[in-house]
């Protein structure tokens, strides 16, 4: 038995390919499917009873959209991570579940070896983001109007306001950002209030939304 067990949730409406994904990710050892939704609304209950490590969710649900549900998980709950699974390499898609907080863009025609390890790296924190769609969603950014990673809001916080943004990306609660900076947690919630006016927004999840922006910026230098 392997020594670590990364918890994953399935999401998707079709019960053979669930058992399909199960069967493979398990193979290993290193990772255990603790739950099985079929549905957004099941996803997002599953993850906040179950909290897995990492979602696995399918793009398209009967009762609504994966990046949807990603964009309810990271709100209810930040610590799971959320990889969205497709058939389909779509930069629109891609582009809604990367602002809606998912880690990774998984396709299907992964072979087993390289689905497992996907799953690992997003259970580390890392990202699965093609470098080409990557480019594609910081130029619709910009055209949107979306935020600079390297524009004024940023530069008005602190080295440690910036960590803190950091952490809070990651899914740590004010206790442990707390705990990690060595700080008290009276302190982390007055810096939480000034970012949250300093970037002018109103939620932990748009505060991710904007950090991962600016990861994507500093992991393609070749962007700049």
């Amino acid at each position: 038995m392997a020594e670590r067990q990364v918890r994953v949730l399935l999401v998707d409406d079709h019960e053979i390919v669930r058992r399909g994904l199960k069967a493979v990710l398990e193979d290993a050892g290193d990772i255990v499917v603790v739950g099985e939704a079929g549905t957004v609304s099941q996803g997002v209950a599953e993850v906040i009873r179950l909290k897995p490590d990492v979602t696995l969710m399918d793009l398209r649900l009967p009762d609504g959209s994966g990046v949807e549900a990603c964009r309810q998980i990271r709100e209810a709950a930040p610590n799971s991570k959320v990889a969205i699974l497709t058939a389909y390499a779509d930069e629109d898609a891609l582009y809604a579940a990367v602002m809606a907080g998912a880690a990774g863009y998984i396709l299907k025609g992964l072979d087993a070896r390289e689905l497992h390890d996907a799953i690992l790296t997003v259970a580390d924190g890392g990202s699965l983001l093609d470098p080409k769609l990557t480019a594609a969603i910081l130029d619709r950014l910009l055209e949107d109007g979306g935020p600079d990673p390297s524009s004024e809001p940023f530069a008005a916080l602190s080295q440690q306001e910036n960590e803190i943004v950091r952490l809070i990306a990651d899914g740590l609660s004010n206790r442990e950002i707390a705990e990690q900076l060595s700080l008290s947690e009276k302190t982390i919630r007055n810096r939480v209030s000034r970012i949250f006016s300093e970037l002018n927004v109103h939620s932990r999840s748009k505060i991710a939304q904007i950090a991962t922006e600016y990861r994507l910026r500093r992991e393609q230098p070749w962007l700049e």
